[in-house]
């Protein structure tokens, strides 16, 4: 029996450990695939004419290749959602683990889940029709497709996976940190940002890199609410994101055009790799402290 056992054990850690292998196999070869497909439009523009260049005219006689304008919108429109949409992320899931009756908490957790199933495109339908016509009056502007726009669109976008992970995050913390606490003299709000959101941090900070990579990675919502055209970003014009250059041109493209969208692809994916890492290095730097 004991032999059976420690097989079984035996068994299951090589097959967690083969599932594990897969996945960073299967990361490995996106990134290597990225990197043999993209690097020949950057050998062949050059990388500052790529990356710093201010027009992009892929269709034109001569045409251009630059995506300075696609790498600002995107760190504009992530960076506007995170600003947006953290905060009220961050305060509804201290509200609903620690505060919440539990038939609200309840409702509010299968709302947030039902935004969570919502396909992305009917989210870019609702702002096409709702909001840029909102944008167009409320502001006065010519069109209300533009950066505003999809930000807004991106902020409710990242707020399911940020609630989630952050109230599972908050609720694994001990009751025996907060009991000490409140026998301390703490108010139970002093408890739960001093006490519980300190001690949940590396879950909470897994919720921010889940919105970074929602809101960078997004393609058909913001580009049916940022208008689609390749200019440099402004808060009422039409702006092109990387995600959405890429969506738009791949299906017709060939020749360099394609090994250029490739390179976009590679720069995007570059962007994410970044971000997560520098929230890793800050999270254990923190933790060192």
């Amino acid at each position: 029996m004991k032999k059976k056992k420690e097989f079984m054990e035996t068994a299951v850690h090589g097959l967690f450990l083969c599932l594990g292998l897969i996945t960073v196999g299967c990361v490995l070869l996106i990134t290597i695939y990225l990197i043999v497909s993209g690097l020949p439009a950057i050998r062949q523009i050059g990388l500052s004419g790529f990356l710093l260049g201010k027009k992009w005219a892929s269709t034109a006689p001569e045409p251009f290749f630059g995506i300075l304008p696609f790498i600002l919108t995107s760190i504009y429109g992530t960076a506007g959602a995170m600003v947006i949409g953290l905060p009220v992320g961050f305060f509804t899931a201290v509200y609903l683990a620690k505060a919440a009756p539990a038939v609200l908490k309840t409702a509010i957790i299968n709302v947030v889940s039902l935004l969570a199933g919502i396909p992305s495109v009917v989210y870019g339908l609702v702002g096409m029709l709702v909001l840029v016509p909102g944008i167009r009056t409320f502001f006065g502007v010519p069109d209300g497709a533009g950066l505003l726009a999809a930000i807004i669109v991106l902020s409710v976008m990242i707020l399911p996976s940020v609630i989630n992970v952050s109230v599972a995050a908050l609720e694994a913390v001990p009751k025996e940190y907060e009991d000490a606490s409140l026998a301390l003299g703490a108010t139970p709000t002093e408890t739960y940002f001093r006490v519980s959101v300190p001690a949940a941090k590396s879950g909470i900070a897994a919720a921010v890199a889940l919105g970074v990579g929602r809101g960078i990675g997004e393609a058909m919502a913001v580009m049916m609410v940022a208008g689609n055209a390749a200019n440099m970003p402004s808060l009422f014009a039409s702006v092109r994101f990387l995600t959405t250059a890429v969506a738009c041109e791949m299906s017709y493209a060939g020749g360099l055009q394609r090994q250029a969208l490739f390179s976009i692809a590679l720069v995007l994916f570059f962007f994410i790799m970044v971000s997560n890492a520098a929230l890793n290095f800050f999270l254990k730097g923190s933790k060192k402290r």
